[in-house]
This record gives structure tokens, sequence and C-alpha cells, in this order.
């Protein structure tokens, strides 16, 4: 592959606080970059910039890293439009729903879910997301998750295992047989193919107790855990998931101060997923009390049939910044390097000598105006590994 140097940037967020201003988003001005096969072979002023096999002109745009979206469901069938529907007329969201998508997902073929798989990734890449995570959830079978798994492998390195989403449908009457099913036979099955395990802790779903028992088995597999913690209501999930180290720890909408500070003192990441409080009318994070406790914080879309049907991580920008108290330099960190880090990724994420060339370019003088603009698709090239995509 060719090198090519992308310059006449206008304003360049590279998560490099040895960049630039300093601060957090090592934001630099009349910027250049050079790319070189997958990775990124130097970043600077453009005025000081080498010369390259290619050269693209960015006509005083302003460009980011790629989106990193640390937390989607797109392996799934069937449509929940009237739930929506019933949901903005007054009915109130519960985990239940879920039950809908699984029966959906399990009358379907391969075929049909890979292209909802590839679909849903195609509409994430042209808004500027380059890496994301996705899970099984919605088969609740050892065929049905292992399948879901196999299926996602083919597009991301981010696989995430989780076979406790809800109980199934089929153990209902017997949910602990349930759970040993998902620490047993469906985890044999799964771990192959994932790179993470998960666990829905939450009333309706799986408490503290089942949560943890899940979550160690997928350990001893190599799984590492992440979790849907505290966003319905109050509970064990955010410590849970400290204790574990988990990698993140996703919706914490309902937090103690005690969660708070767990969060702050431990490697866990707290994900942050607006487009489901939109989605569902429900409370909103305080990322506010998160970032001001010294936590970090990551955005992602959530991208699901029922409750945050979105892939776009510039939406969730605005909302993060309209309604969640963060700044529009938090919230793309936190779209961003933010991600990464609930990834436990260095190599993306960030616009750095050697980091994987994943850029986005905005028709903006400034990422400000992805809260700025909201609703407007500003994302308008996209390079991933270094190939332009968009």
């Amino acid at each position: 592959m060719p090198t090519t140097l992308v310059t006449n940037i206008a304003s360049l967020v590279t998560n490099d606080p040895s960049q630039g201003d300093g601060s957090p988003l090592g934001l630099l001005t009349d910027a250049a970059v050079v790319l070189d096969g997958e990775n990124i072979a130097w970043v600077g002023p453009a005025a000081n910039a080498p010369a390259a096999d290619t050269t693209y002109d960015a006509e005083n745009r302003s460009a980011i890293p790629g989106f990193v979206d640390s937390h989607s469901h797109l392996v799934f069938a069937g449509d929940r439009t009237q739930e929506f529907n019933a949901r903005m007329s007054g009915r109130a969201y519960s985990a239940g729903g879920i039950r809908t998508t699984v029966a959906a997902t399990r009358a379907a073929t391969d075929a049909e879910l890979e292209a909802n798989v590839t679909r849903y990734l195609a509409e994430a890449l042209r808004q500027g997301t380059t890496t994301f995570e996705t899970k099984s959830g919605y088969g609740l079978t050892t065929e049905d998750e292992s399948r879901a798994l196999r299926i996602a492998a083919r597009h991301t390195d981010e696989v995430t295992y989780l076979g406790a989403h809800i109980v199934s449908p089929d153990y209902t009457e017997d949910p602990a047989v349930y759970v040993e099913l998902v620490t047993g036979e469906m985890l044999d099955a799964c771990a192959p193919h994932a790179r993470w395990i998960d666990v829905f802790c939450e009333k309706g779903a799986f408490d503290g107790d089942q949560a943890r028992a899940i979550l160690t088995a997928g350990k001893a597999k190599g799984l590492h855990p992440r979790i849907h913690a505290n966003q319905l209501s109050y509970g064990p999930g955010v410590q849970l998931a400290v204790e574990l180290d988990a990698a993140s720890a996703d919706h914490c909408t309902h937090l103690t101060d005690d969660d708070v500070d767990a969060l702050s003192q431990g490697n866990t990441v707290a994900t942050l997923l607006p487009g489901a409080e939109f989605s569902t009318r429900a409370e909103w994070p305080d990322a506010r009390r998160l970032l001001d406790a010294g936590a970090t914080v990551a955005l992602s879309t959530d991208c699901n049939p029922g409750s945050s049907f979105t892939s776009s991580l510039p939406f969730c920008i605005a909302l993060a910044v309209r309604d969640m108290g963060m700044t529009p330099d938090e919230a793309i960190w936190s779209a961003t390097a933010g991600g990464a880090a609930a990834l436990r990724r260095d190599d993306v994420g960030r616009i750095a000598v050697g980091a994987r060339a994943d850029l986005a370019l905005l028709d903006a003088p400034s990422h400000v105006h992805l809260a700025y603009r909201p609703g407007v698709p500003l994302v308008t090239r996209v390079w991933r590994r270094g190939a332009p995509v968009a």
C-alpha cells in the first residue's frame, strides 16, 4: 500500500497529550498525518510534513480518530417497532422485550443474520466508526449462541459471549439450570469464538451471585469480563465489575457514591450508552459525576433492536453533551480513546505514530460541531487500516 499524506487539516484530535495544545485531546491546528500501510507513520504540523506517495488535501476540515464503539448487539433478526411505538406512548421499558428478538433470531438463517451484521457495520462505518465490539445474546441456546459468535468473528476481533443476556424462555421456571448451561456446555462451545464474556446483571435478568458465577467461569476459560451494570436500578453490577477487574461496566445509570468511588479507583471503564436512555425515556447517566471523580468514561451506541436502535456515535456524542453533563472535548475523547480503553486497546482511538491508521474527516472546522450540529452527517471521508472506505 502506498504512503498517503493527509494534509491541510484545520484541527486534528490526536488524543496524544504530547501533541499540540497539551490537552487530553492533543489538539493540533494546521496539521497533517502520514498513513503507511495499516499504521500511522507521522503526525505533526503540515508545514513540517514529509513527502509521501500520494497526497490528500483535507481543505481545512477537521479530523478525528475513528470512533471505537465498545458496546453493540448486532447479531439479531426481527423488528421491535411496535414495542418502541408503545413505549413512546407511555409503556415503560423492561428487560423482557429481549425475548421477542430471541424468537426471531432463532428462526433466522445464518445468511440473514450475517446480512444484518454487514448492513449495520457499513452504516456505522459511514459515520466514522472504525472499531467495534459486538455480542451474542439473542439465541440463548448452545447452537444459536455459538453461531452468533462465529458470524460476529468474521467481522471483528472484539466478540463478546452474552449467553447471560436474560434467562432463556426455555428455562423460565428453573433459572439455576440455565446458569449451569451458560457456564458449562454453552461456554465450552462459545469460548473459542470470543474474547469477552458479559452478563446482564439486573432485576429480571441475573442477580449478583449468578453474575459472579458466570463471569468467573468465563475467566477460567480465558474470556475477560465486561458487564451490563446498574442500568434499570441500583444493584451489585458495578462493584462486581471492579472486583473482577472487568474491562468495562456498561450503562452505569444508577450509581451510589461507593460505586463511583470504585470506578474512580479501579481499572474498569464506565461505558455510558445514551442511545438507550433516549430510546426508553429513562433517567440519563450522570457523566459529570463520574468524570469529576476521576473515572474513565467511554461512550458507545448500544446498537440493538429493542432499546437503542442507533449505530451513530455522533448522535450519542450530541446526547452526552446536551443531557449528561459532558463537554464536547470529553465526549469526543470518550467515543474514541475511551472506547479503546473499554476494550483495553492502545492501537486504536488515537492518532499517533504506530497506531492503526483509522481517521475520520469532518465537514466542519472543529470536532465541536459533532455536538453543535446534531443530526447532520458531518463525516465526509473515513480511512480504516489506512484504506479509504467512505
